[in-house]
């Protein structure tokens, strides 16, 4: 295996590197600061910008107008955008939209890729997942409330959701709603497009955030789902396949975010280091000659360059074995990344002192709305249990 980065794709990360240091980075802070509505403009014009020099939708596929990269290549590219928190919206890869576009892209009839994908993979709407319930785990998708009952050719939804990301300003939401009540547990569920103008659709609200409620695309929505009507023909892949298709969006998911992570790291690294080595603590010494933060240093180096491995070693097996061969990989990355991310932040906020916890820096942004991480897409508890499974498994006589 070379860990080098492809020969095809050395050239698009240059340029995506510059791209986000030149004109993403310093956008962040009026987008963070003023929110996603207030900055529509700044944003559609980086968009622009974007697609002009060729570097719109990493992960679509040609035919819908993006590069049409592989997994890894793709895991590379989100390593750059993510270290800014507005680099994968502007490159037109972020969540939901990116798993949305994939599962449309394989499960979707061609009227629905005409109504909805195509406007989709151009950015000129934005959609949303809808899955999880608050009156159940999260963390066992085949345990849902919200139905979806037969009549004739309709759809009748009901059902409460929340956390249900980007919803606010969304023309669509993908739903995961019980089709079959008397399947077994892992046919029980279907997913069905739901327009969001539908009579009976209601956001409720944009769920806060340790304190921010967020808005537009940077928001995670409470939904209830009312007698929402819909035509059979919403429908992606067959009556009883919800559960599958959302296994095969998560596994290529969870490594988009792991080395969106892996960005954020870089990013949070380079600002550590940065500022310890400018921070006086007496005449003649800084911050960073103290063995503590030497040995932060040391630790977060070492764990980014660990968390890239497993992360492309994981892709790479999805792409040369199948999905079923990186099971393991796909489990282990998820909470060791995400542990990684989450500890240098907190080390990097200790590290600023008083000026961590502002939002001066980035830090504080990511604190906030990165500790999700060690729960959305399965939380790290049960990732740990079902990897731990598999392997005792083996040993037994």
């Amino acid at each position: 295996m070379d860990f080098d980065p492809p020969a095809s794709v050395r050239p698009l990360l240059d340029r995506i590197e510059k791209f986000v240091a030149e004109h993403v980075m310093p956008a962040e802070r009026e987008v963070l600061e003023t929110g996603f509505n207030a900055s529509a403009k700044l944003l559609a014009d980086l968009r622009a910008r974007c697609k002009a020099e060729g570097m719109w939708g990493p992960n679509l596929p040609k035919d819908l107008g993006g590069l049409g990269l592989t997994l890894v290549e793709h895991g590379l590219v989100s390593e750059r955008l993510g270290r800014s928190p507005i680099g994968h919206y502007v490159f037109g890869c972020q969540a939901p939209d990116a798993g949305n576009a994939e599962i449309l892209h394989k499960y979707g009839s061609a009227e629905q890729k005409q109504q909805w994908l195509e406007p989709l993979a151009r950015g000129d709407i934005r959609s949303c997942f809808s899955m999880t319930e608050p009156e159940n785990p999260g963390s066992n998708p085949t345990l849902l409330s919200c139905t979806a009952r037969r009549e004739g050719e309709h759809y009748v939804i009901d059902g409460h959701k929340w956390f249900t990301s980007s919803a606010d300003g969304a023309a669509f939401a993908i739903v995961m709603a019980v089709t079959n009540p008397d399947a077994s547990p892992h046919a029980r569920a279907s997913m069905i497009i739901v327009p969001t103008d539908a009579p009976g659709f209601e956001r409720v609200r944009n769920i806060k955030i340790m304190g921010d409620a967020g808005e537009g695309w940077a928001s995670h929505a409470e939904i209830w789902y009312r007698n929402v009507r819909v035509p059979v023909a919403n429908r992606l892949g067959p009556e009883g396949a919800g559960f599958l298709i959302a296994q095969e969006r998560l596994g290529p998911g969870r490594i988009h975010h792991c080395m969106r992570w892996i960005g954020i790291c870089e990013r949070v690294f380079d600002t550590m280091c940065t500022h310890i080595t400018r921070r006086k603590i007496d005449d003649d010494k800084t911050l960073a000659s103290r063995q503590i933060a030497q040995a932060y240093v040391a630790e977060a180096r070492a764990e980014i360059e660990a968390s890239r491995l497993m992360v492309l070693h994981a892709a790479w097996t999805i792409e040369h074995k199948g999905f079923s061969a990186a099971r393991d990989q796909v489990s282990l990355i998820k909470f060791y990344v995400a542990d990684v991310m989450l500890r240098l932040v907190d080390r990097a906020i200790q590290l600023h002192g008083a000026l961590g916890i502002t939002s001066d820096t980035v830090l504080a942004h990511y604190y906030v709305h990165e500790r999700g991480a060690r729960i959305y897409d399965g939380p790290d508890e049960v990732h740990k249990m079902v990897v731990a499974k598999r392997i005792l498994k083996r040993y037994e006589p």
